[in-house]
């Protein structure tokens, strides 16, 4: 496949504003949960150039690869915390939203691990990955075309 267009070079200040809010919304999480939850919304969007992106952010800032390949079948892994736990339903609920909204439980399960504030960031972790996989695949961004650019090369993997 090729890349239909290049949004980034089309509209630089969507661009730039997208990856302005995607930046901030991270800042107050820690980088492995961020990760979890971006590889998490990628894979269940289909979004292979994302899912390429964010496993070697993930593999360069130290997380083991186990868990990486146990991050689709979080559920039956032993490998995740509570809190991981939480954060990756929460993404399922966000990225594939229910008919009848974010069920009273899985948000209570959320707020046992997050503070109000940690779990407002999250959200918008979890929209801004959901937006970015969007562009991604309708526009048919390469797996590993960025990696230069955004230094995903010492990640050791191709």
């Amino acid at each position: 496949m090729t890349l239909r267009l290049n949004y980034a070079k089309l509209s630089p200040d969507l661009f730039k504003a997208l990856s302005d809010l995607s930046t901030s919304a991270k800042k107050a999480l820690d980088p492995t949960l961020v990760s979890l939850v971006e590889i998490r919304a990628s894979q269940l969007n289909g979004c292979a150039f994302c899912v390429d992106m964010h496993v070697k952010q993930a593999k360069i800032h130290g997380e083991r690869e186990l868990r990486l390949h146990h991050v689709a079948v979080w559920r039956e892994s032993p490998l995740f915390s509570p809190r991981e736990r939480a954060a990756l339903a929460w993404t399922e609920a966000l990225t594939q939203l229910p008919p009848h909204g974010v069920p009273d439980d899985l948000y209570g399960m959320a707020r046992d691990q997050f503070t109000e504030k940690e779990l407002a960031d999250l959200t918008f972790v979890v929209m801004t990955i959901n937006a970015w996989n969007r562009a991604s695949v309708a526009f048919r961004a390469e797996p590993g075309a960025a990696d230069k650019i955004f230094g995903l090369d010492r990640a050791g993997l191709s």
